[in-house]
């Protein structure tokens, strides 16, 4: 997969929570680490608004990203993001080095496709339930893939779609499949006026029944 995001940093050998604290308040930078790959994890820190807009777009937590640290590129992922709670800021972040050689270990979003159109939806008027927005998958660089799609069309009602249904690019797993654990990732179910609408002619079903007795 290409790199379609790069961000410029500077290393930073202040360290601490006060100088973090500084970063944020004085000079409006994200402190944030470098870390894996057999290296020494380095400290950096990376302008706040370059960040944010970074964020702004959902590719950026599943890409390779470059890192341009004082001239000199490295290649990672993004593996932790801490926000301020009632802010617009990024306290701090965490970037795992990759290596083409090495399979790495992330987060992936899910994308839902023809939900409108869900037979089950459409036709039995029912809705469908996310039980997972993303999922953890393990894969080489080179076959990262930004998100993986799940068509609905064809679900009915009670239909339920488990990890293992799931169709996945070339070379990459899935993490909890590994671990013999089959979530269930959608399903359509019924909705309540649905429900009631049933109940209601059951209920009606079993009085003329009466009455005919």
């Amino acid at each position: 997969m290409s790199n379609e995001f790069e961000l410029n940093a500077q290393a930073r050998a202040d360290l601490g929570k006060g100088a973090s604290r500084r970063l944020r308040r004085l000079a409006n930078l994200m402190p944030a680490i470098i870390y894996g790959a057999g290296k020494t994890p380095s400290q950096i820190s990376i302008p706040q608004k370059d960040m944010l807009k970074a964020l702004e777009n959902e590719a950026f937590y599943s890409h390779i990203l470059t890192l341009n640290v004082d001239g000199a590129k490295e290649q990672v992922i993004l593996k932790d993001l801490q926000r301020h709670p009632a802010k617009p800021m990024v306290m701090h972040a965490d970037f795992l080095r990759v290596s083409a050689n090495q399979a790495l270990t992330t987060h992936v979003p899910l994308h839902f496709l023809n939900e409108e159109n869900c037979k089950g939806v459409k036709q039995g008027g029912g809705s469908i339930t996310h039980n997972l927005i993303e999922v953890e998958i393990r894969c080489l660089p080179a076959d990262l893939p930004e998100y993986i799609e799940i068509d609905t069309l064809e679900l009915d009602l009670g239909d339920i779609v488990h990890l293992s249904d799931l169709k996945l690019p070339k070379g990459v797993s899935l993490v909890q499949l590994s671990l013999d654990h089959d979530l269930a990732v959608a399903s359509v179910q019924a909705t309540r006026g649905a429900k009631e609408d049933d109940a209601s002619e059951e209920e009606t079903d079993a009085e003329e029944g009466a009455s005919e007795e």
